[in-house]
């Protein structure tokens, strides 16, 4: 199985802040008011989903289906496959094998995603007794306790229906959102915040705006207003990493969205994310990743299809 190893730490770190901030919080509260909508903001990485995070803007339904297993991996594998699309696609939709719909819209800084805007858990059209005894058949009804599908039936048929056009329009808004939030991101980015410079913020702001160019040291130092030498020791106690091996995991990570449209070419994507050579991007995504770009878009595809 091929795993990454993407540094955590400042795309994890602005996701927080994004999430704390008024802007985000001002418009999750708007939004749940206008549409009765749940509204999230998770992490970045699919693979990291957890159901049980923010319990509390789940359905009632959703809550009920947390008893069960089998349930609960069927719904984290659909949303970390929806996640894995709408980093692609751009906001996406899917039906969870319940039959709700549920949404997430990238947020983005430059190229990077810094987390995704998450909504839904409703009906597209009104559910019938065919449609739940369908669900419970999926479900495997001899192994459900009758109390358990008595409070299912009860909250299946409470969860909300939205036609799927006022829906889309709901998403159209998210959408612009998230580009405000992508915007506000950048402002956060070279903020100042804990033991981090802000020299340092602002570095990794530039980086990121430019990880298609050349990022050669003395530019991102200069950038910073340090001396390369100072820019460095910083660099590394803030990151943990070399300005070279943060630039190529960052690249990487960009290259792995791109991978995923099977209509573009491995060298064509070496050179959109900023390297010089298809053999240099082949030994840094080898290295970082543990597997080729083409034998880790091949696997990534296979799942896809499964």
């Amino acid at each position: 199985m091929v795993t990454s190893t993407t540094p955590k730490g400042f795309e994890a770190t602005l996701h927080q802040r994004l999430k704390q901030s008024d802007t985000f919080r001002t418009y999750q509260e708007a939004f749940r008011t206008a549409t009765g909508l749940p509204l999230r903001l998770v992490g970045a990485d699919p693979d990291a989903w957890d159901l049980d995070e923010e319990c509390v803007n789940r359905s009632p339904f959703c809550e009920q289906l947390n008893i069960c297993e089998s349930a609960c991996n069927a719904c984290v594998d659909t949303n970390r496959r929806l996640m894995r699309e709408a980093q692609v696609e751009g906001p996406s939709s899917c039906h969870c094998f319940a039959g709700l719909m549920s949404t997430a819209v990238p947020v983005r800084m430059g190229a990077t995603t810094i987390g995704y805007l998450r909504t839904g858990q409703v009906f597209s059209r009104v559910p019938t007794e065919a449609d739940f005894e369908n669900f419970l058949g999926k479900m495997g009804r001899k192994n459900l306790p009758k109390e358990s599908e008595k409070i299912l039936r009860e909250t299946y048929f409470q969860t909300v229906t939205i036609e799927p056009e006022r829906y889309e329009g709901m998403i159209k808004l998210l959408d612009s959102f998230a580009s405000q939030l992508g915007q506000h991101a950048e402002s956060l980015a070279i903020i100042e915040e804990g033991s981090e410079p802000a020299a340092i913020s602002k570095a990794r702001k530039y980086i990121h705006q430019h990880l298609d160019s050349p990022l050669p040291l003395g530019n991102v130092a200069r950038v910073a207003g340090l001396s390369e030498s100072h820019f460095c020791r910083l660099f590394k106690d803030a990151t943990g990493l070399t300005l070279t091996d943060y630039v190529n995991r960052c690249r990487v990570e960009w290259a792995k969205k791109e991978l995923l449209r099977p209509e573009l070419r491995v060298s064509e994507i070496a050179f959109q994310v900023g390297y010089q050579s298809l053999s240099q991007f082949n030994r840094s995504f080898a290295r970082i990743v543990g597997a080729s770009p083409t034998q880790w878009r091949s696997e990534q595809l296979r799942r896809a299809a499964s």
